[in-house]
């Protein structure tokens, strides 16, 4: 036994031990990251039948080096509960102004502000400015991806401040629960959210999930895109979004498996019909979301030993809309109608190949996209036409 036990300097240096140990007890767990998306371009753009049926007019590629995402990160556990997760983003792309407007300023905008609190596994409440989707694609973290950006059409209604749902790229502010059940298999994911702020007065949007996974569960709040061949993943989604006269329905899949130890197959697919109703209603989306179906497919194979996965991708925005939703009379012909939905439908078919040699905090992505759109003919009616885009972009990620 030591004979200095229980003297008084030993109290007292116990006692500042004991301080020392709440101090270091006390403080919060904090990560600061980073992400940023830089490319290079060759691409055109959407022309006029009038500007095609000009034999001196061509449509020709621009080149443009920009920087698409340049996100700050941070995130604290606050409490064995609580976490908070705090996000920027620039508002613009960096670099794809001419003349004047080049090297326009651009101010960093807060893209989320959430705070989780986690009562169990099976129940947890956000709240906050968050990313919001009911399908897999509008849920996934910018990082993971395995194409160089997200699905175009998926929600195309949630994009900006002045698209109808009034989003801010994807977010919007409100609160979400999510839970497991099942031994973690079963996710739902159940929020009311601001939406459209037709007044004060404005219905709330609703936005619902619910997932199975048969294989290993994923408890991330963003989704992977691609698991690089460390996940065992396939899982089966629905989801809900709606807000007066707005619906959408979906339902997504996704696999993410290894294939011997070579590699890794990725699949991801989805289905979307959405409409903004046809109701004359104070709070209708009408004449704002037509209704449409929309399909999305990507898929890849990622190779082990020399880090590159090619991909390719697919999507689908097919307007079937009523004559109310397209701006025409009740009583518009069968052509008509179907002239406004070929000018509205649009699809993106693509190719690419990543090379990830260092993994998401440093990889290149190399893309092709052809994208079809509908436009009026030149001499009346409407007509399809295409354009290309040729990108290289540069990914750097730290959290």
């Amino acid at each position: 036994m030591s004979l200095l036990k229980g003297t008084p300097a030993t109290k007292a240096l116990e006692i500042e031990e004991d301080k020392e140990s709440t101090k270091k007890e006390s403080r919060i767990p904090y990560q600061v990251g980073a992400i940023i998306h830089m490319f290079g371009a060759y691409s055109q753009g959407e022309i006029t039948a009038q500007q095609a049926a000009d034999p001196n007019f061509r449509n020709s590629y621009d080149r443009s080096f920009n920087v698409y995402r340049a996100r700050l990160m941070f995130g604290a556990q606050l409490s064995k509960k609580g976490n908070v997760f705090i996000e920027t983003e620039i508002p613009r792309i960096i670099g794809s102004g001419t003349g004047e407007n080049k090297n326009m300023e651009v101010p960093l905008m807060v893209l989320d502000a959430q705070y989780e609190h986690v009562f169990s596994n099976y129940f947890s409440v956000i709240a906050g400015q968050m990313l919001v989707s009911h399908n897999r694609n509008g849920l996934q973290g910018a990082a993971t991806l395995m194409a160089n950006d997200f699905t175009h059409y998926q929600y195309p209604y949630n994009m900006w401040e002045d698209s109808p749902l009034q989003g801010y790229f994807g977010r919007d502010v409100g609160i979400n629960t999510r839970g497991f059940l099942a031994q973690d298999r079963l996710e739902y994911r159940l929020g009311v959210f601001t939406g459209r702020r037709f007044d004060g007065g404005a219905p709330a949007r609703y936005v619902g999930r619910l997932v199975y996974n048969f294989l290993d569960p994923e408890k991330d709040f963003y989704y992977n895109g691609t698991g690089l061949g460390t996940r065992n993943t396939f899982a089966l989604a629905g989801g809900f979004d709606v807000q007066g006269t707005y619906r959408n329905v979906g339902l997504d899949a996704y696999l993410d498996i290894p294939i011997g130890d070579k590699g890794a197959l990725t699949v991801n697919a989805a289905h979307t019909n959405m409409t903004g109703g046809i109701s004359t209603s104070k709070y209708n989306f009408t004449e704002l979301i037509p209704r449409q179906n929309i399909q999305f497919l990507e898929m890849g194979y990622y190779f082990k030993r020399s880090q590159f996965q090619p991909w390719i991708k697919y999507e689908n925005q097919s307007i079937n809309g009523h004559p109310s939703q397209l701006g025409l009379p009740q009583n518009a012909s069968e052509q008509q109608l179907s002239d406004a939905n070929l000018i509205g439908s649009n699809q993106r078919a693509g190719f690419g190949l990543n090379y990830f040699f260092n993994a998401y905090t440093t990889n290149l992505r190399l893309s092709y996209t052809q994208v079809t759109y509908g436009r009026e003919a030149f001499n009346g009616g409407a007509e399809k036409d295409s354009y290309s885009q040729l990108w290289l972009q540069l990914q750097l990620f730290v959290f």
